[in-house]
């Protein structure tokens, strides 16, 4: 469309505010460029403010401090064996060459801090190129105060179901004090020390104030935007790209508090809105096992309805339905609150710590249940029957819920008590009895817990090789008893279990880009001023997770080099 009048003109215009479209933002704004991002939710992050804000991004300046200089060839060869058919050689290329490059830019010149993953293994530790650390970073934990009340009344807050009284807390020593608070003396002052933070923060300004995970990353990607001088607009929805003669997009129709207008975009538009996986429509299309497109539970925000596909397909780009997975699942569960309202819980922790299994209806194990999230959703929704429900249980016994969350359910001394109460969890005397409490076949479950003890007393899963990778052994625990760190027989009852149905933290069907996050149309030639990044771009690992983080470091990456592109351009050039 071509709008009636035009209220301001920008170098770059970017919509939508996750890791994605701040980074390219921050970047264009570093080199000069005036941008524009607008949100249409009244808060900034998206899905990243929700997220555990770890970014999968090689040969950082954090790895090398370690000593540790790999070769390219390294992680390349490992997404070589992964992606298979779906691996695109020029993107990943882009990935890996851009990666280092962006963790300096942020860490060197910004108010976006890292701290090193050194010990975060990529998932499949038995394929060639696999690492077993520094191929990660995430956020420095950060005061909001520190950051200001402006960044403050621009921050999405922290997801309730992955905090601890809206507490969020981080992956690494973080949680590892919190999981040791009753065995360690140490871990328990760290705990106290946290908690009583919080719930002062709490008393005094009724809002947690020590970021960690997702909102520390959006948190500081706000204030370094703000600081590069990058406007910002929330409650802001992005209804139409502007395009001229020649079908370069020149600008946006925007609809916010103050009705419909449009900005201008000198050098170019972002797409970066967060995918499509509150588009029921889409899912109906797209997910498999989801006829109706309700048949899923996704951890992002109401806003991610596909705007920014929408608005790439109504210009000539298309929707990448090659990739192997649509969808970047996660296994979650369903809490029903007192007050009506329902929240949805992603179990990361609690699948690979040792005394937990997960089951199908007939009873048995399906998965090596300490992969990543998305290989045990996926293996759920394969292995479930045609025609019944996609869902699995966990289970877990008395000495587990000693030690270990087991879903929304806090370990000792916590009570479990609320969640038996409002049926989030079962409990049953013996191994049978939890079986016909949940509708699983007891003898099949009674089967499964007998061959998985006796493998688990010698630290073997000889049906799945649970605890034998890098990665696999750090999701369990380091001072189990047991002879691995992610096995221990279930033996002490009472016993528990939660169910399990599909659910996701994004999507990877994304709008077709080239290396350079240019928008292609069908004849894979790019869309004069049009640019896609974080999930509205289709996934450079081609709907494959071979390691944590590869969502927002992909999205940090090509926003960053994007921005710096855009920045580097001059006049009305493309």
């Amino acid at each position: 469309m071509t709008p009636e009048h035009t209220t301001a003109t920008y170098d770059v215009v970017v919509i939508g505010s996750g890791a994605g479209g701040l980074s390219a933002a921050v970047a264009a704004a570093d080199g000069g460029a005036s941008v524009l991002v607008v949100e249409k939710a009244d808060t900034c992050g998206g899905a990243t403010a929700w997220s555990g804000g770890w970014m999968w991004a090689p040969r950082n300046l954090f790895a090398q401090a370690d000593g540790v200089n790999e070769d390219r060839s390294l992680p390349r060869t490992y997404l070589e064996h992964r992606l298979g058919e779906n691996f695109d050689a020029a993107k990943v290329d882009a990935l890996l060459d851009g990666a280092p490059e962006m963790v300096a830019f942020f860490e060197k010149k910004t108010a976006l801090q890292f701290v090193p993953g050194a010990k975060i293994a990529d998932i499949h530790g038995d394929t060639p190129g696999a690492g077993t650390g520094h191929r990660s970073v995430g956020p420095k934990p950060v005061g909001l105060r520190k950051l200001g009340p402006d960044v403050a009344a621009l921050l999405r807050r922290q997801l309730y179901e992955t905090s601890f009284l809206g507490m969020g807390i981080m992956a690494g020593p973080d949680l590892q004090a919190f999981l040791h608070s009753t065995r360690s003396a140490k871990a328990f002052v760290h705990c106290a020390r946290r908690v009583s933070t919080h719930l002062l923060d709490l008393a005094t300004t009724r809002r947690g104030q020590q970021l960690v995970n997702g909102t520390a990353l959006v948190g500081r990607l706000l204030r370094s935007a703000l600081d590069a001088g990058v406007e910002i607009r929330v409650s802001t929805a992005a209804t139409a790209l502007t395009t001229d003669s020649a079908g370069t997009v020149t600008g946006v129709r925007l609809e916010g508090s103050d009705g419909a207008y449009s900005v201008s975009a000198r050098r170019g538009v972002v797409l970066a809105t967060g995918g499509f996986s509150r588009d029921v429509d889409r899912r109906r299309e797209l997910f498999p096992r989801t006829p109706t497109g309700r048949e899923h539970w996704t951890l992002t925000p109401s806003t991610t309805t596909g705007d920014g596909i929408t608005l790439g397909e109504s210009v000539g780009g298309r929707l990448d339905r090659s990739v192997a997975s649509p969808v970047a699942y996660c296994p979650v569960s369903i809490i029903r609150y007192r007050n009506g309202k329902e929240g949805v819980f992603p179990h990361i922790l609690d699948r690979g710590k040792p005394g937990a299994i997960g089951v199908l209806a007939d009873g048995r194990r399906f998965v090596n249940e300490a992969l990543g999230y998305h290989d045990y959703t996926l293996a759920m929704v394969d292995q479930v029957p045609d025609g019944d429900e996609v869902c699995s249980w966990l289970i877990a016994d008395q000495r587990y819920l000693r030690y270990f969350p087991l879903g929304m359910a806090k370990p000792l001394p916590i009570p479990t008590w609320p969640y038996l109460k409002s049926g989030y969890l079962t409990r049953g005397r013996t191994v049978r009895e939890l079986a016909e409490k949940i509708g699983v076949d007891p003898d099949g479950l009674e089967k499964t817990v007998a061959a998985f003890n006796e493998g688990a007393r010698d630290g073997v899963d000889p049906e799945f090789g649970r605890g034998t990778t890098p990665f696999t052994i750090g999701s369990g625990d380091a001072d189990n008893l047991w002879p691995n760190a992610s096995l221990a027989p279930l033996e002490e009852g009472p016993f528990y279990a939660v169910k399990v149905v599909p659910g996701s933290f994004g999507t990877f069907a994304g709008l077709v880009t080239d290396r350079a996050s240019r928008v292609l149309n069908d004849d894979d030639q790019p869309i004069d001023g049009l640019f896609a990044v974080g999930v509205d771009q289709s996934s450079v690992m081609g709907g494959h997770y071979p390691s944590g983080g590869i969502n927002l470091g992909p999205a940090m990456t090509f926003g960053y080099l994007t921005g710096r592109r855009l920045a580097s351009t001059t006049g009305d050039q493309r």
